[in-house]
């Protein structure tokens, strides 16, 4: 089978775009579509084969776009939906593919619903679409011990009232109530809206939270204070009627749509099961992207995730790197974690701070990028990540703006330090991003030092390993569809990790000593660090195919 056979999106790389810091075309200091629709050239000439936009719709903006007022709009502080069409149909006229970021487990306080909700009688209709209670001792104390990810109680009083709501996440994201059907009815209308509108998929914002356990119980955390997973909050079974549901809707369209899930859950078993003929096409695998620079864990993930997913009949959605965690080059610079902070167990190993090596974080983000692009399956990448920029820890404090931050009282900084928009030139007051003179969030001075532009016109800069990188990909695509992997020995070394598909091998140096590969492996295709002498360098990846071929 080749390529044209296949379904799009099993072997496509998507770039992740939150819209807020990719490109200003106004001048106001926010991102907006017209900015993206003016950058597009980046990425057709990086080689990606769709985006991903994070939430434009209308928001007041407590947690930038995922506390949604309206999910059949977009937000007219990017543009409106003008500003969507033009985008939608520039993409496409450029072959590119595009995502819509739905965000179905909450909603904003200011969305009609709950606005009804709350001028409503406890047990009414309006109420019944979200997860009210009555709360314990008289009402003055939360209806059970859920913890929200972002720190704190996952309830909140209606003022005046006995009555509290739930929201996983910040008190301006109240959850909605799966169980109730006018629920399900209302995001049929919503995927409808968009499929009708042309989009070609969905990335479905924390898929597996969408149902709770009926009776709410308490949940048992652990004695020493940390956030576990609650269990009865998330992945509950009656979830993946939801996405059958779904499955159904986007395949009656005909036309090779996608829904890929955000789901967090304790093994790659309970992952598999969303990803079954008749569920989500496609559901990120965050196992890799959580595990240390090591040769070992990176094996055992790698195979893990395969053999798993292979068995639903889906591919691996693969990332490093996405809006939610600290980018590749702090991640794999990070020489000591300091103790973490964060309610959420994901944080305290993602979003883990500390001192950073950011030149060694460089070297094996760039490996990982051959690594991940060498797999079976897609790939999706976040936003300058292609620039190698390393986490903005330093963000003064007055601006942040992350609900993390403010939930946790200061003492999780949250992920903001990710989202500093990018720079584009390497003068001017912000870099390029706007013609304002200034950014939503301050971006750092060494931010001059990654400046697409430059990049472009340097040839060993990453930003050219990555379009490089996706050239290759796409001039391999026949040979590696299907294409089963095999990892291969490399005696003596166990810091190396190598393995074929088809007539490519990808050979990653986890440590620092060179390494010499054998020459029945054939020509170096592609390195993430100059070669000497047929001799690759310490923390540094190849692909190799047999001269020839």
């Amino acid at each position: 089978m080749t390529t044209t056979d296949r379904a799009w999106w099993r072997d496509a790389v998507v770039y992740q775009v939150y819209v807020r810091s990719f490109a200003d075309s106004d001048g106001d200091g926010i991102g907006d579509l017209a900015g993206l629709s003016e950058r597009l050239d980046h990425l057709t000439r990086l080689g990606v084969d769709g985006l991903w936009l994070n939430p434009c719709y209308p928001s007041p903006g407590a947690d930038h776009g995922y506390d949604v007022a309206d999910y059949m709009d977009i937000d007219a502080r990017y543009g409106g939906l003008p500003a969507y069409d033009a985008l939608l149909a520039e993409a496409h006229r450029r072959g590119l593919r595009v995502l819509m970021d739905l965000v179905p487990n909450h909603c904003s306080v200011e969305h009609a619903w709950f606005v009804a909700a709350l001028e409503a009688q406890p047990g009414s209709p309006e109420r019944e679409r979200f997860i009210f209670r009555t709360g314990r001792e008289d009402g003055a104390a939360p209806p059970n011990n859920w913890r929200s990810v972002f720190g704190g109680p996952a309830w909140t009083r209606v003022e005046g009232t006995d009555q509290w709501y739930l929201h996983s996440f910040d008190p301006c994201q109240p959850d909605f109530n799966w169980r109730n059907p006018e629920v399900a009815e209302y995001f049929d209308k919503v995927l409808r809206f968009w499929f009708d509108r042309g989009v070609d998929g969905i990335r479905i914002d924390v898929a597996h939270m969408l149902v709770k356990h009926a009776d709410l119980p308490d949940w048992m955390f652990p004695p020493d204070g940390e956030s576990d997973y609650n269990g009865h909050a998330q992945n509950q079974p009656e979830v993946h009627e939801v996405f059958r549901r779904w499955r159904a809707l986007a395949d009656a369209y005909g036309r090779d749509l996608t829904l890929v899930g955000e789901i967090w859950v304790p093994t790659v078993t309970d992952l598999a099961a969303y990803l079954r003929p008749d569920e989500l096409p496609q559901a990120f695998y965050f196992d890799l992207l959580m595990c240390p620079w090591d040769a070992g864990a990176f094996q055992a993930s790698v195979s893990r995730g395969i053999a798993e997913i292979a068995t639903t009949g889906a591919t691996v959605t693969w990332t490093l790197a996405n809006h939610d965690v600290h980018r590749a080059v702090t991640r794999f610079g990070l020489r000591a974690a300091e103790p973490p902070h964060s309610a959420d167990p994901v944080g305290n190993i993602a979003r883990a701070r500390g001192d950073v090596d950011v030149a060694r974080g460089l070297r094996r983000a760039r490996a990982a990028l051959l690594l991940l692009l060498a797999l079976p399956g897609s790939a999706y990448l976040y936003q300058g990540e292609e620039l190698g920029l390393p986490e903005v820890l330093d963000l003064p404090d007055d601006a942040r703006q992350d609900p993390i931050w403010f939930r946790s009282g200061g003492t999780e900084h949250g992920r903001d330090g990710c989202r500093v928009p990018l720079p584009w030139r390497a003068g001017g007051p912000s870099f390029g991003f706007g013609p304002g003179p200034r950014s939503w969030l301050p971006q750092p001075a060494w931010y001059a030092e990654h400046a697409v532009e430059d990049q472009w016109r340097t040839e060993h800069s990453t930003l050219r390993l990555y379009a490089d990188a996706l050239a290759s990909r796409k001039a391999l695509a026949d040979d590696l569809a299907d294409r089963d992997l095999r990892w291969l020995d490399v005696p003596g070394r166990p810091d190396v990790l190598a393995y074929q598909r088809g007539e490519l091998i990808c050979v990653t140096i986890f440590g620092e000593q060179p390494f010499s590969p054998p020459t029945t492996w054939g020509r170096i295709l592609l390195a993430s660090a100059p070669p000497h002498a047929g001799q690759l360098a310490g923390e540094s990846a190849a692909w190799l195919k047999p001269a020839g071929s």
